[in-house]
């Protein structure tokens, strides 16, 4: 490579030179006294020195042409002529040697290793994008989860609440509640482990229906939804809700048989005693 390089600025120094000698070798008539015309084109220094300018003796066309058309001149400018064409056909023929040597030896190169490093930095970049864009499409999924289930939880509890139309009011009804829970504990305090857990619930939720129609049904069809998620709960639900409903239909049955018959009993006994009343008038 350091000698192609000195190679190249020897032939430039050549070059140039080449060219400087043709430009001075170039053939041109030298006057030994300046032109009449140049004269004449000079403006002398003093005006009063207009008439005094000695006319100088110039040279005529035939003259000139004469000096530059001799044999002489002629054979006095042909070598040069001949030398610098010489030299410019052979400056033209060593550059494009000169060019052709140089894209004989300019074979493809392979990767430098500033490529290949750039080639790494380039997938080590990518890389750390595709990482980073999967971190953001993380937290922006769980941030739009979290998003939903407040919304989905605040929605809910919003639910739950009875409307303003229907006058139903959760602050003393739920302190109603609360004080059924706690008769309930009270009354089964000396009772089973099972009379002590299921008597304060019983009581509590009886009172809830009792003052909290509204809000019941709205916790009922909530929790109803959630357990249409698990079939097996569900068919629990269906078929406990089932045998209550049939308890407490056998119960209304049984209590207006049980009236009817202590009806006819009081009737009865007070028919018995008008007749002594009457028999005894």
């Amino acid at each position: 490579m350091a000698a192609r390089l000195a190679f190249q600025r020897h032939a430039a120094r050549a070059t140039a030179a080449a060219l400087v000698g043709s430009f001075a070798l170039v053939p041109t008539v030298a006057f030994a006294e300046a032109s009449e015309s140049r004269a004449s084109a000079r403006k002398p220094i003093y005006d009063d020195d207009l008439d005094a300018v000695p006319s100088t003796p110039s040279f005529t066309t035939a003259e000139t042409t004469k000096d530059v058309s001799s044999p002489a001149a002629a054979t006095l400018n042909a070598p040069v002529t001949t030398q610098s064409s010489t030299k410019a056909s052979g400056q033209k023929t060593f550059t494009d040697s000169l060019i052709d040597v140089l894209a004989s030896t300019n074979t493809p190169r392979g990767p430098t290793p500033t490529d290949r490093l750039a080639a790494q930095i380039r997938r080590a970049r990518l890389f750390l994008y595709d990482q980073a864009c999967v971190a953001e499409d993380a937290v922006n999924n769980g941030m739009a989860r979290a998003f939903d289930l407040e919304h989905s939880f605040t929605s809910t509890v919003a639910g739950l609440a009875p409307p303003r139309e229907s006058g139903e009011r959760l602050m003393p009804g739920l302190i109603y509640v609360l004080v059924s829970g706690m008769a309930g504990s009270i009354v089964a305090r000396n009772r089973g482990v099972v009379l002590r857990g299921a008597t304060p619930l019983a009581l509590g939720l009886g009172a809830a229906w009792a003052v909290l129609p509204v809000t019941m049904n709205n916790v009922s069809a909530l929790v109803w939804k959630y357990e249409q998620k698990f079939p097996a709960v569900a068919d629990a639900h269906i078929r406990t809700r089932e045998g209550i409903e049939k308890g407490i239909h056998m119960a209304k049955v049984h209590a207006e048989i049980a009236q009817h018959k202590v009806d006819e009993a009081v009737t009865g006994v007070r028919e018995t005693v008008e007749g002594w009343v009457r028999k005894g008038k």
